[in-house]
């Protein structure tokens, strides 16, 4: 899977709890989760657990706490499924 097609699966997770629509239409891999899209940090628990579900992977508290823009979660989400 290449990040782009992350990119899209990210977008599509992130939709339902994202504060700020045109942040949204705007996401890039500079786009921050909290600052940008305004999700706020219980929220973002939900994400990292759909992100989990998604594809089938297991985020540590350590990765968690890394996972607050769309390209460190790329980064994250890439290292988990490498290590599958």
């Amino acid at each position: 899977m290449n990040k782009n097609d992350l990119i899209t699966y990210l977008k599509s997770i992130v939709k339902p709890y994202i504060q700020d629509e045109e942040a949204f239409e705007n996401l890039s891999e500079e786009t921050d989760f909290i600052n940008d899209l305004k999700i706020n940090s219980a929220n973002l628990v939900d994400v990292i657990l759909d992100v989990e579900d998604e594809f089938d992977i297991d985020i540590d508290n350590e990765a968690m706490e890394k996972m607050l823009s769309v390209k460190a979660s790329v980064e994250i989400i890439t290292t988990k499924l490498a290590e599958k």
